[in-house]
């Protein structure tokens, strides 16, 4: 199988493009995924990987900020990685992770995600740990944690100092992560 990796600012993605990478994870996620997963997604990084029937994997990372310890990272939080149904077990999303971890390693502090019961394999088999803290965000508020989200948000030092488990991760409020 012949593929082509292509990485892309939010800003050069035409609208084509944007409409197959949605309409991918629409299917990936099998409806599961609502227009507040898209617009997290927007606003970095993607990576498309293209096979001769289209668009096959996708993935993004958006620059998020995360407070530990007293001090505010930048992290690469990777978004919406998905792999077309007819082309997986086939080494596509670990292409565009591949991509994503590049960035993240060079760009910022720490990179984060939240996967999902079947993306938690491919994570965890490239190095990505399972965050053992408190998960938090930042809301209008003020500070809210988010226990949904403690089994499930995967970190990876980058420039970052090692974090420690005992202090919580506050990331930075967008809508659908506080009611």
């Amino acid at each position: 199988m012949t593929v082509r990796v292509r990485t892309v600012h939010t800003a050069d993605l035409d609208p084509v493009e944007l409409r197959a990478a949605r309409d991918l994870l629409d299917a990936v996620f099998e409806g599961d995924f609502g227009d507040r997963d898209w617009e997290h997604a927007l606003g970095g990084l993607h990576v498309l990987v293209h096979d001769e029937r289209g668009l096959a994997a996708y993935g993004s990372v958006v620059q998020r900020r995360a407070g530990h310890r007293g001090r505010w990272l930048r992290v690469g939080y990777v978004e919406a990685v998905g792999v077309r149904a007819d082309v997986r077990r086939r080494g596509l999303g670990g292409r565009v992770m591949a991509e994503l971890e590049r960035i993240t390693d060079r760009a910022y502090d720490l990179g984060a995600l939240s996967a999902s019961d079947d993306g938690a394999a491919l994570y965890h088999a490239r190095g990505w740990r399972l965050w053992s803290g408190r998960v938090c965000a930042l809301g209008p508020g003020g500070v809210v944690r988010l226990p949904e989200e403690e089994d499930c948000t995967f970190v990876r030092t980058a420039a970052a100092r090692p974090l420690d488990p005992a202090h919580e991760l506050v990331f930075d409020w967008r809508d659908g992560d506080v009611l």
